[in-house]
């Protein structure tokens, strides 16, 4: 029993008159209660409570001992009231860690909105490619993609990222389109480094099941942006998450390549430090991104800045 729960013994010994009656009302033993009082007696040195066959009654150490204990458990109650309360108000500081590209194109916006949603909640996002250790950063839920590594975490689904083949239209005027994935190793393929680091594309077919095909190009990066932006102006060919090719799909900077051959996607996972124990704001903050990841075209917005458009100016 730790010295708060004896507390809430004593004081309800002192306020019930009787050893039974408090053993009963905390659901413990008569006994258990009896050696937790003689030995909170023995620790301190004073006697504090005078006892007979019928009554018990405070000693005056035990009248100012007992005063000094039930402030203390009125000012812990107030403070587990103070902290529920904030968990119902989803009050405080988050604190998030993802990747850099996920990060900025897809988290921050929705932290944005659950930040508008809830004013007094406070973000702290880190993002960084590696995997950092949550426990050592005080990391409160991180968003990964892929496999998860670390069994001792707590982890929730969210979604699905996909990935798509793609190529400027200009690259396809001057090299064609490929028909099967064999047909890339007479193209310049892009690589993505932190996924496709053994050189290699990975396929699937509704009918011919999977295969991988080893690809050679002018450059890898582990910077997503850097690879769209060198697909965007004809350098070859690059295998990208749709939350990164989206927008340059959606305009016609690059077109998809392969359609009826599929890459392997990505499980999107919030991780927590502990299976048990989430804090109302994370699970707050949680369910916001579900809702955001359930959508089937989530990735078809991003956090790339749009140029503005001119306004026409009418000159009479």
């Amino acid at each position: 029993m730790d010295r708060i729960d004896g507390f809430r013994l004593f004081v309800r010994v002192v306020e019930t008159g009787s050893f039974s009656r408090a053993a009963r009302d905390l659901a413990v033993t008569q006994p258990t209660v009896t050696r937790h009082v003689a030995a909170l007696e023995a620790r301190i040195g004073v006697r504090l409570l005078n006892r007979n066959t019928r009554r018990v009654g405070l000693t005056d150490a035990g009248r100012a001992y007992y005063e000094r204990v039930k402030a203390v458990l009125d000012l812990v109650e107030e403070t587990e009231h103070v902290a529920a309360d904030r968990q119902r108000q989803l009050a405080g500081r988050v604190r998030i860690a993802t990747s850099i590209a996920f990060g900025r194109r897809v988290v921050t916006p929705l932290i944005l909105s659950f930040m508008r949603a809830h004013p007094a909640i406070e973000i702290d996002l880190r993002c960084d490619d590696s995997y950092v250790d949550l426990v050592a950063l005080g990391v409160d839920v991180s968003v990964r993609l892929g496999r998860l590594q670390d069994s001792s975490l707590g982890a929730r689904l969210l979604g699905h990222n996909p990935w798509a083949l793609v190529a400027s239209p200009t690259w396809v005027q001057r090299h064609g389109a490929p028909d099967q994935p064999a047909d890339l190793a007479r193209h310049a393929v892009l690589l993505y480094s932190t996924v496709q680091a053994d050189d290699q594309l990975h396929f699937r077919h509704p009918r011919h099941g999977p295969t991988a095909v080893r690809v050679r190009g002018p450059l890898r990066s582990n910077n997503l942006s850097t690879l769209l932006a060198a697909v965007v102006e004809g350098h070859g060919v690059a295998a990208l998450p749709l939350y990164v090719a989206g927008v340059a799909l959606a305009t016609g900077r690059v077109q998809p390549l392969l359609p009826d051959w599929s890459l392997p996607g990505q499980d999107i996972h919030a991780v927590f430090p502990s299976p048990r124990g989430v804090p109302g704001k994370v699970e707050a903050f949680v369910a916001h991104l579900k809702a955001h990841f359930a959508r089937p075209d989530w990735h078809a917005v991003d956090g790339e800045p749009r140029p503005a458009r001119r306004r026409a100016t009418v000159r009479g």
